[in-house]
């Protein structure tokens, strides 16, 4: 599943990235009409808590999810209710801009990464347009602790 966040939901995109959801965020210069522009043409489900973008984009006949909390944990709830979740792509999407991870040889890290990581750690993935590796370090255990929490929840 596509998905397009708005300007408002920063946070919830990058959840959505973790989750393996191709997800666009926009930068603050795109307009409503932009925005509900890329939704119809890439067929990407539009989730905003803009009232007024909500409103136009059903009038274009954009599938909307129109969230109603602040609160990410709640918006995260909302959306995996709306969307089906496949935990085979977890961890597949940079979070920083959504490309899909590639899986990289641990020699090519060494120089990239912390040494105690490079020492500890064996599986690593590179996003080659960032520039950015990734591994299961802590934070991959605290993002699992708040997956896990949110499928049992929903």
């Amino acid at each position: 599943m596509k998905i397009l966040c708005d300007h408002m939901l920063g946070s919830l995109a990058t959840w959505l990235r973790i989750l393996g959801f191709d997800t666009f965020y926009p930068d603050a210069t795109m307009t409503d009409e932009e925005i509900i522009k890329r939704a119809k043409t890439e067929h990407r489900l539009l989730i905003t808590r803009d009232k007024a973008l909500f409103i136009k984009a059903k009038k274009e006949q954009v599938r909307t999810v129109n969230l109603q909390t602040t609160h990410l944990t709640e918006q995260l709830k909302q959306t995996l209710h709306t969307i089906p979740f496949d935990t085979s792509l977890m961890f597949t999407r940079c979070t920083v801009c959504n490309t899909l991870l590639k899986a990289v040889d641990k020699n090519t890290v060494k120089q990239h990464v912390p040494p105690k990581v490079f020492e500890t750690k064996d599986v690593f993935w590179y996003c080659d347009v960032c520039d950015k590796y990734y591994w299961m370090g802590t934070h991959y255990d605290n993002m699992m602790r708040t997956i896990n929490k949110l499928t049992q929840q929903t």
